[in-house]
């Protein structure tokens, strides 16, 4: 496996990002097959595991922290907090962004409990909470580095004005964004600043959300909580004008000798050398597709073809719903 570089960590080139083991996309496989998936990962020489508080309420960070405990000197740990499930007065367990110091290392303590872990390599704040100033949550994640209870900070789905900020009160070694040929938005100004201040960057939903593997054609199969049925892409209207630019990525990548899957991973290792993709996926099959990702080369004609044909003006409808997108606070082009 190819290595780059993620602050003090050398990291394989592809990461392994963990939700969907237990969270997001419907009814998650038995932890048996989530098992043998991350044994398979490391396997395989994946050294970068991403999780976090939020996923499954706790139970993928359970499920990772049980199966990669005897092997944690073999990779880099990543998780996150400040969003988490918070049980409420009524007994349901909901999703709380709470970025106060307290809720910050509360989340930090439960995560390195379920984790089975002294440390966490990289800690992310998984949204910026609005109502808290930023660097008052960092300032808490750094009297963590302090303790020794995490390594590095890092920041998730966040501003370029933010990063900075958050970057002169502790060093920020990773910004974690949504970012893939049909969402780009960190091309605004994030990834310009990331470069500037020696900030890694890890992109999640490299393969968008299964859209670029070119095997999701009828988004009404999809599981009544498969959270794409919230996303404005996925809606039936807007996924047919998407599914249109299928055929001639389809085309691009048996030019390139490769997957549409691979295409869309090799494309973002080609963008910068500080970016590391982190799909996801619950077969072995699926990441060994994935890491051979990896060792494609592809040439300067093919990639600006790609990028000419899917981008933010080909790409039809919001990445998020209303409410997600006052959430998070990143940079965003308008929808087509």
């Amino acid at each position: 496996m190819h290595a780059r570089q993620l602050g003090p960590f050398t990291v394989s080139a592809i990461g392994l990002g963990c939700m969907n083991l237990s969270h997001a996309y419907g009814l998650p496989p038995a932890p048996e097959q989530g098992e043998r998936l991350l044994l398979a990962a490391l396997d395989q020489g994946v050294t970068l595991f991403d999780t976090a508080a939020l996923y499954g309420f706790g139970a993928n960070e359970t499920l990772v922290g049980r199966v990669l405990k005897p092997h944690r000197r073999r990779f880099t740990l990543a998780s996150k907090g400040g969003m988490a499930g918070v049980t409420g007065e009524d007994g349901v367990l909901r999703r709380v962004i709470d970025g106060r110091p307290e809720a910050i290392r509360r989340n930090c303590e439960d995560s390195l409990r379920r984790l089975q872990t002294d440390v966490i390599d990289l800690y992310y704040l998984h949204r910026w909470d609005k109502q808290v100033p930023i660097e008052d949550s960092v300032g808490a994640m750094s009297r963590l580095v302090e303790q020794g209870k995490v390594r590095t900070l890092g920041l998730s789905e966040v501003s370029a004005a933010t990063l900075r900020k958050a970057h002169a009160v502790h060093p920020i070694t990773a910004v974690q964004t949504e970012y893939s040929l049909w969402t780009r938005n960190p091309e605004i100004a994030v990834l310009q600043a990331c470069r500037e201040l020696g900030v890694g960057f890890v992109a999640f939903s490299p393969v968008a959300r299964g859209f670029l593997c070119d095997a999701l054609h009828d988004v009404g199969g999809l599981d009544a909580k498969d959270i794409r049925r919230t996303m404005p892409r996925f809606e039936p209207a807007h996924y047919a004008a998407n599914l249109k630019l299928l055929p001639g990525y389809r085309a691009l990548a048996r030019e390139a000798g490769c997957t549409p899957a691979q295409l869309a991973l090799a494309w973002l290792l080609h963008k910068a050398p500080n970016i590391i993709p982190i799909p996801g996926t619950t077969r072995v099959a699926h990441l060994q597709e994935d890491l051979a990702a990896a060792d494609l080369r592809l040439q300067p004609g093919l990639l600006a073809r790609l990028e000419a044909h899917i981008n933010q003006a080909t790409v039809s409808g919001h990445r998020y719903g209303a409410q997600a997108r006052a959430e998070v606070d990143t940079e965003e082009f308008a929808p087509t």
